[in-house]
Parts: structure tokens; sequence; C-alpha cells
């Protein structure tokens, strides 16, 4: 019996031939980038603003200069993962402070609350670049982003800001097959979102609820889950597992340890969701014309 070989698996030297198309567009991306006088790009840590982070400083070098913001919505993990990827990639970097829990309509938490994070975001972002003589500001929205619903698109519509993944057409897996391939270890890393897409559209975001979230969250972690969801509905913490770690956390003995842990962060009430983690699944109970 004739038995056909096995394709070698490709490395960062190696790419799948469909990967060529992706690698051209990178090259139109750090084009693009090298035509800016400068930069400043919004990291939040993820696989997509890491990606863009390293491109700018690889055309840009100095003249780029990569910003992530700290509030209660972003996790001590996330805060981890983005100084570690600094230490590792040479970036040039600075954290700052963004204030979007002052903001009444922030913490209303309706369908545009992304809108005024990211309207905070850039609103600080700008007084950096004025402060700096950056002309230019980015983020790292790329083409499949478009497909889901993102009213932080419209606030960087309004200020202006870059959009370079988005304008290479550069897909999220393109954008992990890319971050491989430079040596990045964000390649592979879970989809993250800000803490307050853990509750329910209508529900207060606090400064409080958001540590509750965390530390349960941080607890999972601990357990060795890697891709999940604390979802908040009141004294009730929703636990959505990745479909590949749903029967882990379903074993008796973990739920035992799961139930514990939660509580111990603060809610009355745990349930595993059977669905498991579905990306923005919170976004499937909005009526979007």
């Amino acid at each position: 019996m004739n038995v056909e070989p096995i394709p070698p698996v490709p490395t960062a030297t190696q790419p799948f031939q469909s990967d060529q198309a992706a690698i051209a567009k990178e090259r139109r991306l750090l084009d693009s980038l090298r035509s800016l006088d400068s930069l400043l790009v919004a990291f939040s840590g993820g696989a997509d603003s890491a990606y863009l982070a390293w491109a700018a400083h690889t055309a840009l070098a100095d003249r780029a200069l990569s910003v992530t913001a700290l509030s209660a919505s972003f996790s001590r993990y996330d805060r981890e993962q983005a100084e570690r990827f600094v230490r590792e990639s040479g970036i040039r970097h600075e954290f700052i402070e963004t204030h979007e829990f002052e903001n009444s309509l922030y913490v209303a938490n309706n369908a545009d609350r992304c809108y005024h994070c990211k309207d905070e975001l850039f609103d600080r972002m700008e007084a950096l670049a004025t402060a700096r003589n950056f002309r230019a500001i980015a983020y790292g929205i790329n083409a499949d982003d478009t497909r889901d619903f993102r009213p932080g698109h419209r606030a960087a519509h309004e200020h202006r800001v870059l959009a370079p993944l988005l304008d290479a057409a550069l897909s999220k897996p393109e954008i992990r097959s890319l971050s491989q391939r430079a040596g990045l270890i964000t390649w592979d890393r879970p989809a993250s979102a800000c803490l307050s897409s853990r509750v329910p559209y209508g529900t207060e975001v606090t400064p409080e609820l958001m540590d509750r979230v965390d530390r349960a969250e941080s607890g999972l972690r601990d357990l060795g889950f890697r891709q999940f969801r604390v979802r908040a509905h009141g004294e009730l913490a929703r636990i959505e597992f990745a479909p590949d770690e749903l029967s882990r956390g379903l074993e008796p003995a973990m739920t035992r340890q799961i139930l514990a842990g939660v509580k111990q962060a603060g809610f009355a009430m745990v349930t595993i969701d059977l669905e498991g983690y579905r990306q923005g699944s919170l976004n499937s109970l909005l009526k979007i014309r």
C-alpha cells in the first residue's frame, strides 16, 4: 500500500503557501507605517495590538510609542501579559491612566459602552501626542472585527485614529500566523476583552464589580483553564469555558474547586454555561438594526 508522506509542519522560516498573501500584506503594512512621521499605538496586550505595536516598532523604531491604558476594567493578568510582551519585544512603551468610570454614560453600560471607553482612551492619547509631538495615533482593529458589533470603531473614526491592520485587510488568522513568524509570544494568546464586557448591557459597571470578576477569573486561571469568561449576572457568576476545556470544568472534583474560588471572589451563586465560551456572547442579546 502506498502511503503519501505527511507534509512538514510549517515553521517561522517555512510558511504555508497560503501564508504568502499574508506576508505580502505585512510588507504593505510596514511600508504604510514607514510613511508616517511618528505614531502612538493603542496597545492592550492582545494578539492584534501586539502585532501592530511590533510592526510600528519595526517600521519606525523610536518614532513609535505603544501605550497601554490602565483602569478598573483592565485585569491584573492583562497588565502582566502586556509587561511581559514589552520586555521580550523591546518596543517603546508607556502606561497611562484612563478615567472612563467617571463618565456616567460608560457606567450605565448601554450598548454604546465601548464607544465611551474608546473616546476616553483616544482623548488621553491625543493629549499625549500633543505633549510629545507624535503626529498620528493607531489601534489594532482587523478585517474580521468589522463583522461584530464594534461601537469603539465610531470613536476611532471621530478621533481620526488610524486602523493599519484593517487597511491592510489583515484577518485574525493572518495576524496570528505573522505574529508566530515574527516570534511574538502573543501569536496564540486567547481573545481578551476588557472586564466590563463580562457584564450584561444595562447593568451598571463599577470598579468593585470589575475587581470581583478579575479575582474570579484569576482563580480559574490558577486552576489551569486558558480560554473562559466569568459573566456577572448580579450575585450569579455564569462561567463560559472553551469547548475543549468544558468537560474538565464539569468534573465533580473540579466543580467544587471552581465553586469555592468564585464564591471567595464575592459571588453568591455559580453556574457553568453548557454552551461554552462564545466571544461577545452578550452581544447576541442586542437588537441591532
